[in-house]
């Protein structure tokens, strides 16, 4: 008799929580589809000047997992591209006490750089030279320009065959001062300008510093601004 009493406490225990069970089910469903609606709406407004087209898919939490009282989420790797598998963080409760971390994939549409025509070693890129073709960025290897501004301008290091497509290790800068060259150096200032000749110490291309050597002897550095021309600020 005593077993058999047993048997029904133990039964009316089981079967109240199976009913708890179905009564927090429905709402931990809400909670994890708010959590996922919270991530996928931040990571596409992340991601949304990336390309013409962004897809993202978040992977539901575990269900094993609490509720998280208003989700809001945060990237943990700032730094690292938006695109193919990312971590989300996301703080939970009213001071974000709590943090867990979620998985989702983005999937992006945008352009890549491609070679209208076989470009061979030592060419200055033109924009006539080159074309853009849809890509989904993911997929693209390391290193593909997707701006054609990144490559106008710049010498293709070896040969590039046509429709191939460009990536930022065929270019590199063009040399406009060579070592040993003679160079001419405007220092600017406020309200004066002065124009000196010298030698230059060091290759340079658009933009990079170089070492100068003036006819005093003086050494100083200038930012290269064209064919044999320098620039010191002051």
């Amino acid at each position: 008799m005593l077993q058999f009493r047993l048997r029904r406490h133990l039964s009316a225990i089981a079967l109240l929580g199976l009913l708890i069970l179905a009564l927090a089910t429905p709402a931990q469903a809400d909670n994890d589809a708010l959590l996922v609606e919270r991530v996928h709406a931040f990571l596409y407004e992340q991601a949304s000047g990336l390309g013409d087209e962004v897809s993202v898919e978040v992977h539901p939490p575990s269900a094993h997992l609490p509720t998280c009282e208003n989700p809001q989420p945060f990237l943990p790797h700032a730094n690292r591209p938006l695109i193919g598998r990312v971590s989300v963080g996301v703080r939970c409760g009213e001071r974000g006490q709590q943090v867990r971390y979620m998985q989702a994939t983005l999937a992006v549409v945008g352009e890549q750089v491609v070679a209208q025509r076989a470009i061979s070693r030592g060419t200055v890129i033109e924009a006539s030279m080159l074309a853009l073709r849809p890509a989904e960025l993911s997929r693209l290897p390391r290193g593909t320009i997707t701006d054609m501004e990144e490559a106008i301008g710049m010498q293709a290091s070896r040969p590039i065959a046509e429709g191939s497509t460009l990536t930022e290790y065929q270019l590199e800068p063009v040399t406009l001062v060579e070592r040993g060259a003679n160079v001419r150096i405007e220092a600017r200032g406020q309200g004066f300008a002065i124009t000196r000749e010298g030698e230059a110490l060091d290759n340079g291309a658009m933009g990079s510093e170089v070492r100068v050597r003036l006819d005093n002897r003086d050494i100083l550095r200038a930012h290269v601004t064209g064919r044999n021309r320098l620039e010191v600020d002051f």
